[in-house]
């Protein structure tokens, strides 16, 4: 069988509670304050070289509920301008024109400042936990029913049977005319040279099966920032050893029977239809002895 490129696509978007909203008509910015939830895998850009899509949740009225941030250029923001997953940011931002999904804003990433980060578990999953939601089945099938349905979840998962890493194909030839265009754009006065954004040297695939009794099992890629940035770490290794990291890491350690495991899942935003990963939700269970303290 042929090995067919992969085209990597932009990924989140709608809110499950807030599905029957219209998407907001400002004409001036509004400033938001989120919860960065998932940072995914850089992707061509013919215009900006590579940008970068952000997950997150809006913590305040009138924006409360789960956001997609795009196009972000992560690389080059500023030192005081950068962020990290479970960091409460501000910025300002518009909602998306050239974006159907009403989620969808587009930041002015010189806005960004971060509030503070949340480094333990029980303020994120005070959260988190009330929005996981039990069927991906369901989800499914509102994007097939309609493309404007609701498009990001965070996706209670049942079992695992395996997370499959394969060497990545290459960009596809609509990826590579992207950067291409975007080098031919380079400004004789800009100092710094551009390069081309490197593909990963692998993609990673869950096959699990959601909480919902009826499901079949769901097989989905994963484009976590996290997952591609281990990667860069593992160069000196072998095909072989490299893929034992990645598995231990995403498979063995994240998905470990001791954690309440969930899937921050967005579809793409040329195709409604199609839902990938861009991250994983795994805070530990707690114990007997925690549950009797806080009880108490």
């Amino acid at each position: 069988m042929a090995v067919v490129p992969l085209e990597q696509l932009p990924l989140w978007g709608p809110s499950a509670d807030e599905k029957s909203l219209p998407k907001p008509a400002l004409t001036r910015p509004a400033t938001l304050r989120l919860l960065i939830t998932v940072t995914a895998a850089p992707n061509p850009s013919a215009r900006y070289g590579e940008t970068v899509c952000v997950g997150a949740l809006g913590l305040d009225a009138p924006r409360r509920g789960w956001i997609r941030l795009y196009p972000v250029r992560f690389r080059e923001l500023a030192d005081d301008g950068k962020f990290r997953k479970y960091d409460i940011v501000h910025l300002d931002a518009l909602p998306a024109r050239q974006d159907q999904r009403r989620e969808s804003w587009k930041p002015i990433v010189d806005t960004i400042t971060t509030e503070r980060h949340l480094a333990n578990w029980q303020p994120r999953r005070k959260l988190l936990d009330p929005l996981v939601e039990d069927s991906m089945c369901q989800l499914n099938k509102q994007a097939r029913d309609d493309p404007r349905a609701r498009s990001i979840a965070l996706i209670r998962v049942a079992d695992i049977s395996g997370l499959q890493v394969r060497r990545h194909p290459g960009w596809s030839a609509e990826d590579r005319r992207k950067m291409a265009g975007h080098l031919n754009q380079l400004d004789l006065l800009e100092p710094a040279q551009r390069s081309p954004l490197q593909e990963p040297r692998f993609t990673g695939t869950y096959r699990y099966r959601c909480a919902d009794r009826r499901c079949r099992g769901h097989q989905q890629t994963l484009w976590d920032w996290e997952f591609v940035a281990l990667q860069r770490h593992l160069t000196q290794l072998t095909d072989t050893e490299a893929t034992e990291r990645l598995r231990h890491k995403f498979l063995t350690r994240l998905c470990a029977a001791d954690r309440d495991v969930a899937f921050y899942v967005g579809n793409q935003a040329a195709r409604p239809q199609s839902f990938s990963i861009g991250g994983v939700y795994a805070p530990k269970r707690p114990t007997e002895r925690h549950r009797l303290r806080v009880n108490r």
